[in-house]
């Protein structure tokens, strides 16, 4: 299904799906909800009252002072696959996050919650094509598939000074499991079936700083500065290794091993990685920001390691640089409007740009979208509530040198929600 893979084929059901969740540890789960995701993913420099932000930890502290916030998304994705003259589809829902934020002293904030970080979902085949094998085996076919994935669970904490500079910090613990499976089948009678599998059970603990500055510009607009830190951390955890062949005799299991990460297996880690972000707010009805990523991947070992390298797969892959250029804007007519709905409705559209953390046999991979999105209003009384609705419109990858492209439409829904904790009644 990728380079050098002639036929693709899917089976089972799966929590994502993508050809390039094969590689490393599977397919980096876009971050935040539908109100981030419908500005095409931005967030780093966003301070809105309205919505939490969980790309950056420092924004925790832009809130109602007296009220519990909850944000919870669910997407829907898709996709479109292509492939030479072959073309395959999938439709794939799950969760996308769920957070919960509260006060905690005058300036001083929190917030928890749990997301995707990664998944893994493919299943594809190809057949060998070197005449001088065929006649020595027979038609051979490979079949490579897999599914797992990783969360992180997340708790942050942020702190406002002197009204403009905000700091937040975030521990961070990530977990999951993948089965990757290699699998070759003879047509020749006599010549067993054989099967490699790696199935890895992972964790890491890690860490994320952030900042965000906002100063006022005349008396209706304020500038807003945003940057955050995710520390690299080690990968922990097994890589359990078997490999058996099935045929005419019975299943003889000719290898097994387990091995711990950063001993037998090699060290795994995961990248650090630094984002930028600059916003405008205009009268708190229009909102616009561009945000920058950066995470070196290459030294984390990602493409060497037996279970991520994925040496057995007839598409080769190395690390490489990711990075990601995102911008958004937010319009609300007028959202205390009593009379007309669509007035306090908040619109929003963005676009994106990424490079992905890894290389398919030297070709980098990139995606690039537009998203569009909106929040409804859902109770009159208290304005925070609401509905929010996002679109993405996308490609990843190529159909050149014999790569898979991806069109994939996303959908993601998320409900917001405020409470008042601390109101005090008044009777007369």
């Amino acid at each position: 299904m990728l380079a050098g893979v002639n036929t693709f084929a899917q089976s089972g059901e799966y929590l994502s799906y993508t050809p390039y969740s094969i590689f490393g540890i599977g397919d980096l789960s876009s971050q935040g909800s539908a109100y981030n995701r419908s500005m095409g993913g931005v967030g780093i420099a966003s301070r809105n009252v309205r919505y939490l932000n969980a790309l950056n930890p420092a924004a925790v502290t832009a809130r109602d002072t007296l009220s519990f916030m909850l944000d919870f998304s669910v997407s829907n994705s898709n996709i479109l696959f292509a492939q030479g003259n072959m073309n395959s589809a999938r439709n794939i829902s799950n969760i996308s996050s769920m957070t919960i934020s509260f006060p905690i002293w005058k300036s001083l904030a929190m917030m928890a919650g749990i997301t995707p970080y990664s998944s893994g979902g493919y299943g594809y085949s190809t057949s060998e094509t070197d005449p001088s094998v065929i006649a020595r085996t027979g038609n051979i076919t490979y079949y490579d598939y897999g599914q797992g994935s990783m969360y992180k669970v997340f708790c942050a904490a942020g702190y406002t000074f002197w009204k403009k500079l905000s700091l937040g910090a975030e521990a961070d613990y990530i977990f999951g499991n993948y089965g990757k499976y290699f699998t070759e089948s003879f047509s020749q009678s006599g010549i067993n079936t054989a099967q490699d599998s790696y199935l890895l059970n992972l964790n890491a603990f890690t860490g994320k700083f952030g900042a965000q500055y906002e100063q006022k510009l005349g008396t209706k607009a304020k500038l807003g500065l945003g940057a955050t830190y995710t520390l690299g951390t080690a990968l922990n955890g097994t890589v359990q290794y078997s490999h058996q062949s099935v045929g005419s005799a019975e299943t003889v299991d000719v290898t097994s091993s387990t091995d711990t990460l950063g001993t037998g297996s090699g060290a795994v880690r995961l990248a650090s990685e630094l984002g930028l972000g600059v916003s405008l707010n205009i009268e708190d009805r229009i909102r616009a920001e561009i945000d920058y990523t950066l995470a070196d991947w290459t030294g984390t070992g990602i493409d060497k390691v037996s279970g991520f390298a994925n040496a057995n797969s007839k598409a080769p892959f190395s690390a490489a640089i990711r990075q990601g250029i995102r911008a958004g804007i937010e319009y609300t007519p007028d959202r205390y409007n009593v009379r007309y709905y669509t007035r306090r409705i908040s619109y929003r559209a963005g676009a994106y740009y990424n490079n992905e953390y890894y290389k398919v046999a030297g070709n980098e991979i990139n995606s690039f979208g537009i998203t569009l999105g909106a929040t409804l209003p859902v109770k009159e009384s208290y304005l925070h509530n609401g509905i929010s609705i996002s679109l993405d419109l996308g490609q990843r990858g190529t159909t050149d040198s014999n790569l898979v492209r991806e069109r994939y439409i996303k959908i993601c829904v998320g409900l917001n929600l405020h409470d008042i904790w601390f109101r005090k009644y008044r009777y007369e």
